[in-house]
């Protein structure tokens, strides 16, 4: 049964990564997806025992600055969402968020834009948000514990997601040279 148009369709978390040539990508794992009553971990919450995991391609982004406000403009691109039934991936190993069953592939229908506040007092609060619909271009069923799921089913028009992300960097190794946290909560399109 599809989700309505504008109910929460799921809550995400990851991490954004940038390499040296400015190109990001984003990766994380599903903390709800609506409709699926089975369990989303193989365990105790968190990215290694998380059953759903996604990817984006990599994209580049523009930036446009507006005072203490910066404007990031994502291009178009894709995500792709996979079931692995025993978990394993780890933010130490960008590759692990994109093995198992790929069961959707999301394509952005325009260009992200997010917003950075930053304050100007030495270590100061900052926070980026960001928002974006994207619609299904591919889905194939899956099953967890015993119940068959399909997003064509969940989500047949795609969805918008909005996310906040951590002005604090977290610790980088090669070849990124910036990795952030965030979250992300969409609704269902329709």
């Amino acid at each position: 049964m599809p989700v309505l148009p504008g109910r929460v369709a799921w809550y995400v978390t990851g991490r954004f990564y940038e390499d040296s040539e400015k190109r990001l990508q984003d990766l994380g794992y599903f903390l709800h997806l609506e409709g699926v009553s089975g369990s989303l971990f193989h365990g105790a919450v968190g990215e290694g025992t998380a059953r759903l995991t996604f990817r984006s391609q990599p994209f580049s982004a523009s930036t446009v600055a507006n005072g203490d406000v910066e404007i990031g403009l994502d291009t178009r691109g894709e995500f792709s969402v996979y079931f692995n039934p025993e978990g394993g991936a780890s933010f130490a190993d960008p590759d692990s968020f994109s093995r198992g069953l790929c069961v959707a592939t999301f394509r952005r229908t325009s260009v992200v834009m997010g917003e950075t506040l930053s304050s100007t007092a030495l270590g100061g609060f900052a926070i980026s948000m960001n928002v974006f619909s994207a619609e299904l271009v591919a889905s194939v069923s899956f099953e967890i514990d015993g119940a068959l799921c399909d997003f064509r089913e969940l989500l047949p028009q795609g969805i918008t997601q909005w996310g906040a992300l951590s002005g604090n960097a977290l610790a980088t190794f090669a070849p990124f040279i910036r990795i952030a946290a965030f979250t992300g909560s969409a609704i269902a399109a329709g």
